[in-house]
């Protein structure tokens, strides 16, 4: 599981973000507040920072609107978290080897 430890404002729809895996980059989120209409709030810049980290830690606003740890971490890295790193198709040949079932 991939946790965010800090969450920063850096102007606009970009918020900078350093994970417990000690990576650390700049997410720009204007595409992904676009696509959304929970995240329509959050075109008013004063409004997207506002951000916080809940509990989990994810990455929430005040409107409702909240984005995975894990793909803001795909997006700032380019890498997938390792537990997501299998796909379907992949995952199920590992299964068919173990049970001899095809």
């Amino acid at each position: 599981m991939i946790r965010i430890l800090q969450a920063h404002y850096e102007g606009g729809y970009r918020v900078r973000l350093r994970f417990d895996t000690g990576e650390e980059g700049v997410a720009d989120l204007s595409d992904v507040i676009t696509k959304y209409d929970a995240a329509r709030p959050l075109l008013d810049q004063a409004e997207f920072a506002k951000f916080i980290l809940d509990e989990w830690p994810t990455l929430v606003w005040p409107c409702g609107f909240d984005l995975a740890p894990e793909m803001l971490y795909e997006r700032i890295t380019g890498k997938r978290p390792n537990w997501q790193s299998e796909t379907v198709h992949e995952a199920r040949e590992e299964y068919a080897k173990r049970t001899g079932e095809r």
